[in-house]
């Protein structure tokens, strides 16, 4: 009987109850939602409330915030709120600049310590961490390297699936057939990633709030970190950006999003004009302003 109270109570979110959980949301994870986002809150929300047998939306917040299990239901909030889109091959004209510029400069500034390091923060299930693979493999200029692509996304979901590396449909939108055909084998659930690539790739699940947790991810030589920020209000923009700077070495690159830049988010790193794109730079004698934060 529980149950069927839940499915009518559940969808009348009140305004009230509504900021105190996107509040909430913003305040661990730093995910901005405007008032818009009402409807999906109710209808993606309600899902969770029927789910723990709960009255009503007020409960929801109550047990996010008070309960022993209430981190870990936040983290089925966040898988439930935010949505995952991304396929091979994103913004080609990106990956082409980073293919054909970007690799050939990191494969000469490493050539003595023969050790390639790349995250992709924010890979949603893991399509763009293989991608690069595929593009650092495709390159040459790596044979014999340690080379290592991190992906790390805030959705558990999302880690699981990247780690499976097995895809279908939409995911191969934009992918060469040629490309799909090297990289990828079938079987009876999709198509596979082929070992030599999936052993480049390393996934776990991270926010990127969290400066001290991403110390895990190591030295990178560059980040992707596309249509993410997008996500984020300015002052949790920041505090990403800050991060994704600590981790990458003097003069790593960071590629953003075709709609992102860091204009009125930092200051801290250089931009670079390519012949295709314009990525940025962290300075190649970088140092901290403040002396009490070592590297």
């Amino acid at each position: 009987m529980s149950s069927t109270r839940n499915i009518v109570t559940y969808r009348r979110l009140r305004a009230e109850e509504f900021r105190l959980l996107r509040d909430l949301v913003n305040e661990r994870f730093g995910l901005h939602f405007d008032d818009e986002a009402v409807l999906s809150f109710e209808r993606r929300l309600g899902e969770r409330v029927i789910a723990l047998d709960l009255a009503g939306f007020e409960d929801y917040y109550s047990y996010l915030r008070f309960n022993p299990n209430g981190a870990a239901e936040l983290e089925e909030t966040v898988e439930a709120l935010t949505t995952n889109e991304t396929y091979f091959f994103r913004q080609e004209y990106q990956l082409r600049c980073f293919r054909n510029e970007v690799l050939s400069r990191l494969a000469d500034e490493n050539r003595v310590r023969r050790r390639l390091a790349i995250w992709s923060a924010g890979c949603s299930t893991g399509e763009e961490a293989y991608t690069i693979a595929m593009l650092v493999h495709e390159s040459g200029l790596f044979s014999g390297w340690d080379v290592r692509v991190v992906g790390s996304d805030i959705s558990r979901r999302s880690i699981a699936i990247a780690r499976r590396g097995i895809y279908r449909g939409a995911s191969f939108r934009a992918i060469p057939a040629a490309v799909r055909g090297e990289y990828f084998y079938e079987t009876p659930e999709g198509d596979q990633v082929v070992d030599y690539i999936r052993k480049m790739c390393h996934f776990g699940q991270l926010n990127l709030l969290d400066g001290a947790r991403a110390a895990i991810v190591g030295r990178v030589d560059a980040v992707f970190c596309r249509n993410v920020l997008i996500y984020f209000d300015s002052r949790s923009r920041r505090q990403v950006i800050d991060n994704l700077y600590e981790r990458l070495v003097p003069g790593g690159y960071l590629m953003l999003g075709h709609s992102e830049s860091l204009l009125n988010v930092s200051t801290a790193f250089e931009l670079v004009h390519l012949r295709e794109d314009l990525v940025y730079r962290k300075p190649p004698a970088a140092q901290r302003i403040d002396p009490s934060r070592s590297r």
